[in-house]
């Protein structure tokens, strides 16, 4: 029988993080153009390699001259795939390509202990504990380079999942994920951010990335101690991105971790180091992962159809198409909320009445137990 979300997030280790922090750390440097990132790429295939069940890839691609790219090249990245009994697929990942840009060049030092060792390690800690058991989705752990170039890594395997029809439920990114206090001498030990965005409107999604985002910040309340997501309806912060942007330009969902407080004395420079990674913040961040990945992994199809029924009245009548077998659970949330504030589990059926919640001042949604819901309309 399989663990239960809570039950795998419990066995997070700070100490197994934070010696993949070290390991990566320890390079010199791990931008995309040198050899320390095959090196680099090299132990993490290794150390992926350990894990029962998984399929692993040194995944080749070339980049071309350009901005922070002196010559034309081929580079690596590692993807891990851990097949289920569906085709559907969960994904989760980090960069672990780095870059100096105080001066230098390509050799300058550049440990990337935060950015992003962390979002790597967190993605190792959850292929460890998702491999100890059997699941209904296929997993992909996702160790992207080409990140500090321009996302380079993460959109050849968002063109490649989209030529070759992955079926991707969500994908959560992790980048910079480490540090819960700066030199300003602000802290925050008790939120990460998560940003989602509105899905394109030529898209063909599985899911709205912004459902994926609320889904993880509703799922996971309370099941962390007192750590928690803080949504972020915004695909990324001012003016910088991360690797789920290129999945969501191919029409996949995708959101993004990353740490509350950022320190940007220490970002892109040799200051990056492990001493200023907060691994017990990295280890709640990771629950959050785990938590989202064994349920999603888990999770029935999402029903169709979502639809409000029109009848005026201070209940809120709806109907959907989906399966008898599945249970599912409606959600809502007033309409100035990013964040659903309540649901019900409602059965194996395909409509229920939430009584005395209007649907004047609310958004409602249905979703399968455990999966990402379908907002009504």
């Amino acid at each position: 029988m399989n663990a239960l979300p809570q039950d795998l997030a419990a066995q997070i280790d700070p100490n197994r993080l934070k010696a993949t922090v070290a390991s990566l750390s320890a390079f010199p440097n791990r931008n995309t153009n040198n050899p320390t990132l095959t090196q680099a790429a090299e132990m993490l295939k290794g150390e992926l390699e350990k894990l029962p069940g998984l399929k692993v890839e040194l995944m080749k691609y070339k980049i071309t001259k350009g901005q922070r790219i002196p010559e034309d090249k081929e580079v690596v990245q590692v993807v891990a795939v851990l097949p289920g009994k569906t085709d559907r697929r969960i994904l989760v990942g980090g960069h672990f390509d780095t870059i100096n840009m105080q001066g230098g060049g390509i050799g300058a030092a550049s440990p990337g202990a935060d950015d992003d060792a962390s979002g790597v390690a967190v993605t190792l800690e959850c292929a460890r504990l998702m491999t100890q058991q059997k699941w209904e989705h296929t997993l992909v752990f996702c160790c992207f380079t080409g990140e500090e170039q321009g996302l380079l890594g993460s959109a050849a395997l968002a063109k490649r999942a989209k030529e070759e029809n992955w079926k991707i439920d969500a994908f959560l990114n992790n980048d910079m994920v480490g540090y819960s206090r700066n030199a300003a001498g602000m802290k925050e030990e008790k939120f990460v951010r998560l940003y989602s965005e509105e899905a394109p409107t030529t898209a063909v999604i599985r899911h709205d990335s912004r459902e994926l985002a609320r889904f993880v910040e509703f799922f996971t309340k309370g099941k962390a101690g007192n750590f928690g997501a803080k949504l972020v309806y915004r695909r990324d912060r001012f003016q910088r991105g991360g690797d789920h942007t290129p999945f969501n330009r191919e029409g996949f969902t995708a959101v993004r971790f990353v740490e509350s407080i950022e320190d940007f004395t220490r970002q892109h420079s040799e200051k990056d180091v492990i001493e200023a990674v907060d691994f017990n913040y990295l280890a709640n961040v990771a629950k959050l992962n785990l938590l989202s990945l064994a349920s999603l992994a888990n999770a029935p199809a999402p029903p169709t159809d979502v639809r409000y029924e029109t009848k005026q009245a201070h209940d809120t009548s709806l109907r959907w198409k989906g399966s008898p077998e599945v249970n599912y659970i409606v959600y809502w949330r007033e309409t100035q909320s990013a964040a659903w504030q309540g649901s019900k589990i409602v059965g194996k059926v395909g409509s229920a009445t939430i009584p005395k919640v209007n649907k004047d001042d609310h958004y409602f949604a249905v979703g399968a137990v455990g999966g990402v819901p379908v907002e009504a309309k």
